[in-house]
Order: C-alpha cells, then structure tokens, then sequence
C-alpha cells in the first residue's frame, strides 16, 4: 500500500491511498463467504458456493462492492498511522479508481489537530474577589436555617403574606376547564413567587373558603404559554412562626449548644464557599488568559458538530426535563434565535481550544491520570449527572468513554498547572495561594464549564476532540 498527504488548511488534510490487488485478497474472500451464508444456489450445499457461481449468478461488482466496504478502514487507518495524522471525526471517503484484479485507489479527507505552539504562561495575572465574610452574611445564613425550624398553625383571619395556605385551583382556557388544569390540596406560601404570576395579590386578604379569579399565563402543561383565567379557593390559612434565636435554637438546629457557637460555624462554613468560589473564579480567569496566548485554527466540521450537539443537550436533555421547548426556553432568557446561535458558536470554539489547548499542555507537562484521581472523578461525575457511581461507570465502560474521562482529568491537571504557574490577587492587592483548595477538582469543573460537558449525560459524549 502507498500513501500520500496534502494538507488543505490548518486542520484539515487529503489522503491519497493506493492498494494493490492481492491486499485485497482477505477481504475478498471474507466477502465470498459472507454471500455464501445469505444465498442459496440450487445444486449446491449453503456455503459451499463457488466463487465463480456466486459471480456467474449475482455479479462480481456486488463481490468487490462488500471487499471495498470492508477492506477501506483498515487501509484508512493503515494510512493514518503513516502519516502520523492526529484525526478527528469521520473521513469523506472517495474511491476514485478500482481496477479488478489491478487496483483500489481512494481519497480520504478529514480534520486533523492543528500543531500549536504554546508560550510561556508564567506571566498571567488575574484579579479575583477577596474572601470577606461580613455579619450581615452571617446573619442571613443563620436566618436562611431558622426559616427551615419555622412552625405553622392555623389562623382565623384573611391571609397575608409568609402566611401558608393550602387552597385549591382550576384553570380554564377559552372558557374550557383543561384535563390537567384542576389541583386540590396545594400547599402555597405567600409571596414566595411561586406556582403562577398573579396568585399572591389574588390570595392576599382570603380567609379560608374564599375565593378569587385572576389571569395568568400558564408555565407549564397541555395550554403551557397561554392565558388562563384561574380561579383559587383558599380552605385554611397558617401562619409561621419562626423560632426565637437563643442558645435553644442553636441546640434544635445543629451540634451547637450556643447561638454564638452557631454563629462562628456559619461564618466558618461561609468562609470556605467563599474560597471555593475564589479558586473557581481564579481558575477561569487563568483559562480565559490562556486562550487569549494561543492561535488556535478551528477545524469547521468539528465546530459544526460541536454546536450541534451543544443545541441538541440543551433542547433534549436540560429544557426537556423542565418541560420547555427551544422557542420557550429564547423568550424567557430574552434572546433571539441569532443571538443564540451566536452565543453558542462562541461557546463551541471556546471548548474546542480549551480542549486542544490543554491537550497539548497534558503532553508538554508529560502530565499521567493515576487509577486513584480517575476513580475519584468518576464519582464526581455521577454525582452530578444524578447516577449511581455504578451506573455511571457501566454506561462509561459499555459507551468506550474511559480515554475520555482520563481526558478530563489530564486537562483538569494541566488547567492547575497554569494556575499553580500564575500570579492570582484579590481585590485588596493581596497575592492568593491556592494551595490549600482542591486545584485539580475545581479546574476539572471549571474545564468542563468551558468545553461543555458538564450537562452531558454519560452514553452521550459524542463530540471529543
């Protein structure tokens, strides 16, 4: 077999093969036995079919046609590893000249990992929020917990708001009472914003078996979008009672026997989200920065199948489980279609170069994934895909996904290399040292932020670079 390689752009090449008749020969016989199982020919015993009959009776060109078939990515592949091409995706393959008995010739173009060169990144400096907790902070977690330990009793008075109510529901559409429109016993608390636009000002000053009428357009189910005039009927009205805060309170709502014991552990607690948020937001930055450093050309088809898929995720997977539909989802975030497009391009190349980037940084390092970090990321990842560690790792094993998540987590590691690299201060011009966070797990995060594949569930990671 003889190959050649044209380079077409940046990231993208032609292969020119050429293979001689006789390497035809396996496939060539793998293809007489494989007509040989599907047909019969009357004289003959099933399987033990000439060759010359099966040509005689079916044609050589259907022989040659399931050779071709099956002898093509051998030679491709043959060819690849030749040329010493780093590939991604499928090739357009053209056979371009078959001679039986002669020769196979054939092109093959598709879209190779663009060489880059990356430059010294000791130089990035990024500004992240300084960590400061104030009593206010504190004081809102702590009002946030005593929300949880509120009690309610029932009140013989017109509701207003914090009160709960438990009242009953029918939506009517065009003067129809919809099949999926009539709710009993549902608990509402007003002014929380919740169930429908309109109920809390229809509520407010109710007693219970009080009713009231109100329009409001529905958020989900058969006639979700449209207008409805609901009619609410209020049977019991409770008012909450929060609990007083004391050393009581403390000693109801946690391991503490005093509020000011309580009160320290919330600052402690709000102190170390802020830390996290502070090395995610260090980490994104330093990846941001990153970025900007390298050239990196965009292979098209990728891009197109990246985006592609970034749009069937959203529509299939996130809006689907929140009842909304692509058109729903751009009026609610107020976006046109073209803006969305645009916005999802954008998103594309940026995971495609992170990817590449970080990729070429993992070989540069000579960055490994031990058995130890792989395990931990992948219970990381079911987690937040909402599987079992089991599960997840069946539907990884059984989907060829394992080099992918080794992926993730070289580029995690080379991620906290840059960062490690780099120089990080807060607001307040103090330097930042994040060794004592997590460096690898935030950036695995903030990576999969980037490359989009954090929402992804784990049998549907079909865009890997």
């Amino acid at each position: 077999m003889k190959s050649a390689v044209e380079t077409l752009n940046p990231t993208r090449v032609r292969l020119t093969v050429e293979v001689p008749f006789e390497e035809l020969k396996p496939s060539l016989d793998a293809a007489y036995k494989k007509i040989n199982q599907q047909v019969t020919v009357k004289g003959f015993r099933k399987g033990k079919i000439p060759a010359r009959v099966i040509d005689q009776r079916f044609g050589r060109g259907a022989v040659l046609e399931e050779a071709v078939n099956d002898a093509l990515p051998k030679f491709y592949t043959e060819a690849v590893n030749e040329g010493e091409l780093n590939v991604l995706g499928q090739p357009e393959v053209d056979i371009t000249e078959l001679k039986d008995g002669e020769l196979l010739a054939f092109t093959a173009e598709v879209d190779i990992r663009p060489a880059l060169e990356i430059p010294d990144y000791s130089g990035i400096e990024v500004e992240v929020d300084a960590v400061e907790v104030s009593d206010e902070d504190v004081d809102k977690s702590v009002e946030q917990l005593r929300e949880r330990f509120a009690t309610t009793s029932p009140v013989e008075r017109a509701a207003q708001d914090g009160d709960v109510l438990t009242v009953n529901l029918e939506a009517k559409v065009d003067g129809e009472v919809l099949e999926d429109g009539v709710a009993q016993g549902v608990n509402y608390t007003v002014g929380s914003g919740e169930l429908l636009d309109g109920i809390d000002d229809a509520v407010k000053g109710l007693e219970a078996d009080g009713k009231a009428t109100f329009t409001s357009e529905l958020k989900g189910g058969s006639a979700q979008g449209k207008e409805a005039e609901v009619t609410v009927e209020v049977t019991e009205v409770k008012s909450r009672e929060l609990p007083e805060l004391d050393d009581d309170f403390a000693q109801l709502a946690s391991e503490f026997d005093t509020l000011e014991e309580l009160k320290a552990d919330s600052r402690k607690r709000l102190e170390q989200m802020k830390k996290y948020d502070q090395a995610t937001q260090a980490q994104e930055k330093v990846l941001d920065e990153l970025l900007k450093l390298v050239e990196v050309p965009m292979p098209e088809k990728l891009l197109a199948d990246e985006i592609q898929t970034r749009k069937h995720n959203l529509e299939h997977h996130q809006l689907g489980q929140m009842g909304l539909d692509l058109a729903k989802y751009l009026e609610i975030q107020g976006k046109t279609e073209e803006e969305f497009d645009a916005e999802t391009k954008e998103q594309a190349e940026k995971g495609i170069k992170t990817q590449f980037i970080l990729d070429e940084l993992v070989n540069k390092e000579k960055l490994n994934v031990s058995q130890e970090e792989l395990t931990e990321h992948l219970m990381r990842r079911a987690q937040s895909s909402g599987m079992s560690p089991d599960q997840f790792a069946q539907a990884v094993v059984e989907g060829g996904q394992v080099p992918m998540l080794v992926g993730e987590v070289a580029r995690g590691k080379a991620l906290a290399v840059v960062v490690e690299a780099a120089t990080v201060k807060d607001t307040n011009g103090e330097v930042i040292d994040l060794e004592d966070e997590d460096e690898t797990e935030v950036a695995e995060t903030v990576v999969a932020e980037a490359e989009g594949t954090e929402d992804k569930p784990a049998a549907d990671e079909s865009t890997e670079a």
